[in-house]
């Protein structure tokens, strides 16, 4: 309509507000594609004291979301790809800095974060990561771009049932440690988000995406979707199979069984 949009979340559940995108899914809950527009919105506003009022499982699905900002942009880094946004767009250092400092501050306030809204309390803590879940995630991942960790979120919605009970941030966030199987992290970098997605109770195994009795085929029928052409696995830097997030899944959940003992 070309009129100006501000925007006044009540969550900090995800990134979507500052974005300039919509993401459209079938009837049936099958990704179908992003949709732009002309421009971001011309203003988001926030009032902490309303997040706080939220139940805190909403700002731990947004710190999820979040988590997976500069796993990916670091994969577009590296792979020299493109952004989220459409024309060829390349990542500016002032979009990696944002996704940069967006991890950096999940990891020095997330748990006095939570604590605080857990009790509805408003502290400078949770003013940080409302920031990082709104403004830097998303700012960040439009201008840094998105990797496997998305396109596993999206290869989701080939399957039906329970783990479609699960949020947009629940569902990243295994795809996050996705996103570092498959790039080849190392065990210190793979337990370093592993142990922090596990303290907040977000999914690190098929058990807690509901899909602990999922056949072969339905996680390649997963695998196959978060391949499909266009998806934003293939800014990897290096050609991803579905063999490939068939086996990157499995080996996500059983290290984190192993781990976890």
């Amino acid at each position: 309509m070309k009129i100006p949009i501000i925007i006044t979340p009540t969550l900090a559940s995800n990134d979507s507000p500052c974005t300039r995108l919509s993401v459209l899914y079938s009837e049936d809950g099958s990704f179908l594609k992003y949709l732009f527009y002309d421009k971001n919105p011309d203003l988001v506003l926030v009032d902490t004291s309303v997040i706080a009022g939220a139940p805190v499982k909403f700002l731990i699905d947004g710190i999820a979301d979040a988590l997976s900002t500069n796993v990916e942009a670091q994969s577009v880094r590296r792979a020299r790809e493109t952004t989220l946004l459409p024309l060829q767009t390349q990542q500016t250092e002032a979009g990696l800095a944002l996704a940069e400092r967006c991890e950096a501050l999940l990891f020095h306030y997330a748990d006095q974060a939570v604590a605080a809204a857990g009790d509805h309390t408003v502290t400078p803590a949770l003013d940080h990561i409302v920031e990082a879940n709104t403004l830097l995630s998303g700012v960040g991942a439009e201008s840094s771009g998105l990797a496997a960790a998305h396109s596993f979120q999206n290869g989701l919605t080939a399957l039906s049932g329970d783990v479609h009970k699960l949020s947009h941030g629940q569902k990243v966030a295994f795809g996050t440690l996705l996103n570092l199987v498959l790039e080849g992290a190392s065990d210190e970098r793979l337990v370093r988000f592993l142990t922090f997605e596990h303290r907040f109770g977000l999914p690190t195994t098929l058990k807690d995406l509901h899909l602990e009795n999922a056949s072969e085929d339905d996680l390649r029928k997963v695998a196959e979707l978060t391949t499909q052409d266009g998806e934003t696995i293939h800014n990897m830097g290096f050609k991803v199979t579905a063999d490939d997030v068939l086996e990157g899944i499995k080996a996500v959940d059983a290290f984190s069984r192993s781990y976890f003992g």
